[in-house]
């Protein structure tokens, strides 16, 4: 398995696809990105075209487990960031 991109990477790469410094596209990844948190915190969606839709799901209240002791306790109900893939990403992955 390839190691992730890093941040570093991902904003030099996206400064040559756009032609521009990575000033600029350093400012317009930290921009997207406030922007997508803004509304997935606020319990909206965010669709990323050819990649996925990035949206957050509530879990009700449920009992879990320690695996270090075994003891059950309840787990009170929160919210969760999920992520589904969009098919021509999958496609290109798979292709």
């Amino acid at each position: 398995m390839a190691k992730p991109m890093t941040k570093t990477q991902l904003v030099a790469a996206l400064a040559e696809e756009m032609g521009t410094d990575k000033k600029t596209a350093g400012a317009a990844l930290d921009a997207i990105t406030g922007i997508i948190t803004k509304e997935v915190s606020g319990g909206g969606a965010v669709t990323l075209p050819g990649v996925g839709k990035i949206y957050c799901r509530e879990r009700p209240e449920r009992m879990v487990r320690n695996p270090a002791t075994g003891e059950q306790f309840k787990k009170e109900a929160d919210k969760v960031v999920k992520m589904t893939i969009a098919k021509a990403l999958k496609d290109s992955v798979n292709g």
